[in-house]
């Protein structure tokens, strides 16, 4: 039978040791033995000078402290290293065992396979990438062939005038290399220090030099005058170009030293380019106390680069694991110390992690562009049409590679505090919906600045404001999106399994409109004054849920955007479920786990750090965390519309869907279904109880609710027992009024009790707080 020697419970007994004192003695209990040689004895009084003093023998100390030793044994100095320690009887297992471990061969393959570094360079592996690259290659030559090409008339007046003084250098120099004239200084040297011998030396070298070029330099002049003569002969072609050769030589000869002939058509890049000394130097310097105690202990390899510094588009990328204890989010937090360490502004550094490996591996990115400085154009600006199928485009990373956002069978939250895009990114999801003929639009703009006005003419529902009617408006929007889902579930599930095998709305689903499964994007910018409403907001966010869990399958998508994420504005049951998030700039870690998902801060997904304010001020307007839409979170400035262009896109949109004949609601002039009730809870209940009642029973108050409006109030009034108890209940928690126990007896007479009522100074507190809020709004 084996036994495992890390398991102590599968370990057999081992036998039990013996020691053994000086004398030869059997010692049962060393512990105990130890512990009796060194108790103190009884002292008498005044043997030391004072009560309780002892003697103890040191020898007799020393041998309990070390039992097993005999007499002999020379006295330890220090412990014996664990190699040398004798064993006792029994098996002693070691936890650091000497030698090779024995390694899974296997585990070490995968471990290199997961690590391995691409065959194809990065911007070989997308197609729009390698498109992009090769464009800038091609655009960078044709610039500087048409430069060159344009300035070839002043390149040649510069070698004319540049002639005269090469032909005299040419000249020049034949007759100083002919009768050796370089080394006229160093004869007249030896002349002058009256050395003799060293002349004589060198008139013997120059006689001899001179005797060997004077014929090559005859041969020479004899070459150029019968070629002079042949070209003389020669069509007029053959003489101009051999003219122009000429004066092309001479002139070169003649160009000053400080004066180039053809000049630079790209002036040279003035960023540092990025090294290993250079990256180390930077986070050294962020005052990370784990990389500072690293770097003292072990400089060489406190930060490992795991691949060599490469550029990676207009910009420099870098691979590299941080000491160990450091994750990515320390350096983060110390972006702009970093910009200061790399002398380059703030917008051109890009630290991000890579959590797939570990958290302390660091990309660190360096453009040489700043993003804040970075107009991002919209393709959506000059496309005729667009499939929604295919995703948007939304915006580019920091390396200036173009970002597409999915639609289909997704939800998109974006959020930012004010100011900083998040408008002017709904702006693009909605072009790029308008330009797809099939793609439903509903667009809800509930801060009534008229930001997404140029899109109404497209709409099958749209509002802009803020007052209660648009509220109310946006609320009926997403109650008939809650039947569409249920509607398209049905419609769905009766399709055969040959045309819709996986259950989910396709291109090809989408395209026949009589099924009534094309894409219905829904737009809810500053969703959070429809969350946030007392009267609207509960009943809007039970309805967004379900919409955002259900929907997307179904072709139904939400957008939404707010500058206000909390737990009231935002419901969780909203932020937790929608699958691609879009965030800007924001104050801090609650707000930006609120938008980009829980333990996104802890992570080192940020977007904290970004500056707040437009671009012109050195803002990052526009710039935030893309989450969901690319396999890994990525900084991303969104495409810029303005007005005058979102216009464009909209005309053009109109233009094809009217042609389509697709245009409805809205867009047509219809009357909207009007779902919400047009009354007032809080105001009812004020109606049916007097001030002269201070508490009213739940069952009292929807009986009486029942009576003043039996269209509304009726199904309340027909539930039984506690239902119709919870029903007010439920009714007046959006308000923050709750029920309470009230004394009180029967309308019709009876027993007194105690049961669930209301008191009518809450309802009428509330009423008046909501007065006092609306009319400071309608004031700002």
């Amino acid at each position: 039978m084996t036994h495992d020697p890390f398991n102590p419970a599968d370990q057999p007994e081992p036998p039990r040791p013996t020691w053994t004192d000086q004398d030869g003695r059997k010692v049962d209990d060393p512990v105990q033995w130890i512990a009796d040689q060194v108790a103190p004895a009884p002292a008498e009084h005044g043997q030391d000078g004072g009560k309780g003093a002892q003697v103890v023998d040191l020898e007799a100390a020393r041998a309990g402290r070390h039992p097993y030793r005999s007499d002999d044994d020379p006295e330890p100095t220090s412990p014996a290293p664990a190699a040398d320690r004798p064993i006792l009887d029994g098996q002693a297992v070691r936890v650091d065992q000497d030698g090779k471990e024995e390694r899974d061969w296997r585990a070490e393959l995968e471990a290199k396979l997961r690590t391995r570094r691409p065959v194809v360079p990065l911007w070989l592996r997308s197609r729009a990438e390698a498109l992009q690259t090769l464009g800038w290659l091609g655009n960078h030559y044709a610039h500087v062939a048409a430069y060159q090409a344009f300035r070839t008339p002043i390149y040649a007046s510069r070698l004319a005038i540049r002639t005269p003084r090469g032909f005299l250098r040419l000249v020049g120099g034949m007759v100083r290399w002919t009768f050796d004239l370089e080394g006229e200084p160093v004869r007249l040297a030896a002349v002058q220090k009256a050395d003799p011998e060293a002349y004589l030396k060198l008139s013997r070298q120059r006689d001899s030099r001179v005797r060997l070029r004077v014929p090559t330099a005859l041969v020479v002049l004899v070459t150029l005058l019968i070629a002079a003569l042949m070209v003389a002969g020669a069509p007029t072609a053959t003489q101009l170009g051999a003219l122009a050769v000429a004066l092309a030589a001479l002139g070169i000869l003649g160009k000053p030293a400080d004066r180039p002939l053809i000049e630079r058509a790209v002036l040279a890049s003035t960023v540092e380019k990025l090294t290993s000394d250079i990256v180390i130097r930077a986070l050294t310097t962020l005052g990370i106390s784990g990389i500072t105690q690293a770097m003292s202990k072990n400089p060489k390899d406190a930060i490992r680069f795991v691949a060599p510094i490469t550029r990676d588009g207009p910009g420099w990328r870098a691979d590299l694991d941080l000491p160990h204890g450091v994750t990515v989010g320390d350096v983060l937090d110390k972006r702009d110390r970093m910009s200061g360490a790399l002398r380059r502004p703030l917008g051109c550094i890009w630290p991000e992690g890579d959590s797939t490996v570990h958290e302390g591996r660091l990309i660190l990115w360096v453009g040489d562009k700043d993003l804040s400085r970075t107009v991002v154009k919209s393709p959506l600006v000059k496309a005729t049409s667009h499939d929604v199928f295919k995703g948007i485009p939304f915006g580019a990373d920091p390396r200036g590679r173009s970002i597409t956002v999915p639609i289909i069978e997704q939800n998109i939250l974006i959020g930012s505090q004010p100011g900083q895009g998040k408008t002017a990114s709904v702006r693009v999801l909605a072009s790029g919906a308008a330009l797809d003929p099939s793609a439903e639009l509903w667009i809800h703009e509930l801060k009534g600045t008229g930001d997404l006005d140029p899109h109404e003419q497209n709409c099958h529902r749209y509002v802009s404001g803020i007052e209660d009617e648009a509220i109310a408006y946006a609320a009926d929007s997403l109650t008939l999106l809650r039947k569409e889902v249920m509607r398209r579930a049905a419609a769905l599930k009766a399709l055969p399994p040959d045309l819709c095998p996986d259950k989910k709305v396709t291109r090809a689903i989408a395209d026949k409109r009589s099924l009534g499964l094309h894409p219905l994007v829904a737009i809810f910018d500053e969703c959070q004054n429809l969350f946030a409403h007392e009267e609207y907001g509960a009943k809007a966010g039970e309805d967004a849920e379900f919409i955002i869990k259900l929907g997307r399958a179904l072709g139904v998508i939400l957008i939404l955007a707010t500058q206000r994420p909390d737990k009231r504005s935002l419901p969780t049951g909203i932020s937790a479920n929608v699958t691609i998030r879009f965030c800007l700039r924001v104050a801090g870690q609650l707000e930006n786990d609120m938008i980009l998902g829980t333990s996104s801060y802890q992570n080192g997904i940020r977007a904290t750090l970004f500056v707040p304010g437009p671009p012109d001020k050195g803002g990052d307007a526009g710039t935030g965390y893309l989450v969901g839409a690319t396999p890994m979170p990525k900084v991303v400035k969104s495409g810029y519309l303005n007005t005058p262009s979102t216009q464009l896109i909209a005309d053009r949109a109109h233009a094809l869907r009217k042609g389509a004949g697709v245009l409805t609601g809205h867009a047509l002039g219809e009357t909207p279904e009007q779902l919400t009730p047009s009354y007032d809870l809080l105001a009812d209940i004020l109606a049916v109880v007097p001030p002269a009642e201070a508490k009213v029973w739940n069952e009292v108050v929807i009986a009486r609710l029942a009576d003043l409006r039996p269209d509304i109030y009726g199904a309340w009034d027909a539930l039984e027992g506690g239902a119709k108890t919870a029903q007010l209940t439920a009714a007046l928690k959006p308000y923050g009024i709750r029920t309470m126990q009230v004394w009180g007896t029967p309308e019709g007479g009876g027993k007194g009790a105690n049961r669930i009522g209301i008191a009518r100074d809450d309802i009428l507190t509330t009423v008046t707080e909501s007065d006092k809020r609306r009319g400071s709004g309608a004031a700002s």
